[in-house]
């Protein structure tokens, strides 16, 4: 939600002027971290090398 856009929910609006939009701060959070488990937890098996790889085309 835009803090500038106007809504139906003017206590709403007032809470994100007073304290952030945290809904938005917890959700940028969340996938940063969503993203750092995923470069942490990358459990690929390396390439192994094998005869096919080696012959000639």
């Amino acid at each position: 939600m835009s803090t500038t856009a106007q809504s139906d929910a003017p206590i709403y609006e007032r809470l994100i002027r007073e304290r952030g939009d945290v809904a938005a701060d917890a959700r940028k959070t969340a996938e940063a971290a969503w993203r750092e488990v995923g470069r942490a937890m990358d459990f690929r098996l390396p390439h192994t090398i094998t005869t096919h790889d080696l012959s000639p085309r």
